[in-house]
């Protein structure tokens, strides 16, 4: 596995450690708020991953930082979106001074966020490991009806890949065995995966009442 800290951090010289070595501030995208360029490299590169079927709803979300702090405002952001991707041919989106990179898969779309200063492939790869990983474990049917049989694997493969907003695997093989021995470990008890099923639970309803 890659430890965080080997990953190539992006845009080097940029933002503070720019401003303190006297040469000049990083352009500024329209619309973003100024301050998000000087803030330090942080190991916290991912600020959410969700997955929306082919109507905008959500079925499975986690946010890793404040930005969003609230359910109402997390809907809002992937409402927002999910109207400014679905009908586009792109890869990659700008929106409030953030990065979206996505995937659709038959009737679901796949997003991956991080700050408007992050490597766009580094929050590619994670985009890719997620589609690989969910691909081998929904047996190569990436689509809402498998997702939703499958929703506490889907969240297995998710915390193998990020946690805490740190990328911990881009590897869609690692990240596949490390589930496969989750799943076969007897420090999984009941209690656990009722947890992980009550978490894909809640996802669910709140897609339901949208």
């Amino acid at each position: 596995m890659q430890r965080p800290e080997a990953w190539p951090r992006p845009h080097p010289g940029e933002g503070a450690a720019a401003a303190r070595a006297g040469g000049p501030a990083p352009p500024v995208r329209a619309g973003e708020p100024a301050g998000l360029r000087l803030q330090e490299p942080s190991l916290y590169t991912i600020k959410a991953v969700f997955i929306l079927d082919n109507d905008g709803h959500r079925l499975l979300a986690k946010y890793y930082d404040d930005t969003f702090p609230s359910m109402k405002e997390q809907m809002a952001f992937e409402k927002n979106v999910f109207n400014k991707t679905s009908r586009t041919d792109s890869e990659i989106a700008f929106l409030g001074g953030m990065t979206i990179v996505y995937k659709s898969s038959i009737d679901l779309f796949l997003y991956v966020v991080g700050s408007s200063s992050e490597n766009e492939l580094m929050l590619m790869s994670v985009l890719t490991c997620l589609f690989e990983s969910l691909n081998h474990v929904l047996r190569k049917n990436v689509e809402k009806r498998w997702l939703l049989e499958n929703m506490d694997g889907a969240f297995l493969v998710l915390d193998e890949i990020v946690d805490g907003g740190v990328i911990l695997e881009s590897d869609p093989q690692q990240v596949i065995q490390k589930v496969n021995f989750r799943a076969d470990d007897s420090s999984l008890t009941e209690h656990s995966v009722a947890q992980v099923l009550q978490s894909a639970k809640e996802q669910i309803k709140w897609s339901l009442l949208k």
